[in-house]
């Protein structure tokens, strides 16, 4: 069970930085612990930090890895967890689970920490997953993405990103077609409104990095054993 707890703020636990705040909606990605290659996570010559998470993205959408989410069995278990709580702990205004990775737009309650609910939506369905696939060891990618929504433009971008997702990976040919998202399973008591609050000064206090940080030819790699990867795509919006 999930005990209300003071928000972080901003905070860098490893790799990424993380905004932890209540009552503003954030844009959340995690993703399978094989769903990257290391050769693509290493950043190339000369290659801008656009061009970066540009690539991640495509690869992420080219499936790499188990994609064990591809199973519609496998996907709602995922999905029982992001909506379990939803009102109460957070409130959820669009999601889509991909075959190797999940998006997710979602407002945090005050009290319950995005990473405390991060890790209870993880756990969980690793657990489960685990359980129903008779295997062991990491399921999901160590850490995860989180940029947050600067004003209403932006949180339709966003949402029109996140279930458009499936159509821009090639796997249906409209967004309503993708069974394990918001755009298809609008009952599930998504919350479409939001009340935007003055986010003037949140950027300027932002840590530097914040978004994808390409990892070069020299930066440490991690041990095989290991769950993290100090990269994560951050998507466009």
């Amino acid at each position: 069970m999930i005990t209300t707890r003071e928000h972080k703020g901003w905070y860098r636990p490893r790799g990424l930085p993380h905004f932890d705040t209540p009552e503003l909606p954030q844009f959340v990605t995690f993703r399978l612990h094989d769903s990257l290659p290391e050769a693509v996570l290493v950043a190339r010559s000369g290659e801008t930090r656009r061009c970066y998470r540009r690539r991640l993205e495509s690869a992420l959408d080219a499936g790499f890895g188990a994609c064990w989410l591809a199973r519609p069995d496998l996907a709602e278990i995922v999905e029982d967890a992001l909506v379990h709580g939803c009102g109460q702990t957070h409130d959820m205004h669009a999601f889509t689970i991909m075959p190797n990775h999940v998006h997710v737009l979602t407002t945090f309650r005050q009290g319950f920490r995005m990473c405390d609910i991060l890790r209870g939506w993880k756990s969980y369905s690793a657990r489960r997953i685990n359980e129903r696939l008779a295997r062991t060891g990491a399921f999901w990618q160590r850490d995860y993405f989180d940029r947050f929504i600067r004003h209403e433009k932006h949180f339709e971008l966003v949402r029109a990103y996140i279930e458009t997702n499936p159509v821009r990976a090639g796997l249906v040919g409209r967004a309503d077609e993708w069974p394990f998202s918001s755009a298809n399973t609008r009952s599930v008591g998504l919350q479409a409104d939001v009340d935007f609050r003055d986010n003037v000064g949140l950027e300027a206090d932002a840590p530097q990095g914040h978004g994808a940080r390409p990892r070069g030819p020299t930066s440490p790699s991690p041990s095989a054993e290991s769950t993290a990867t100090p990269s994560q795509p951050a998507p466009s919006p």
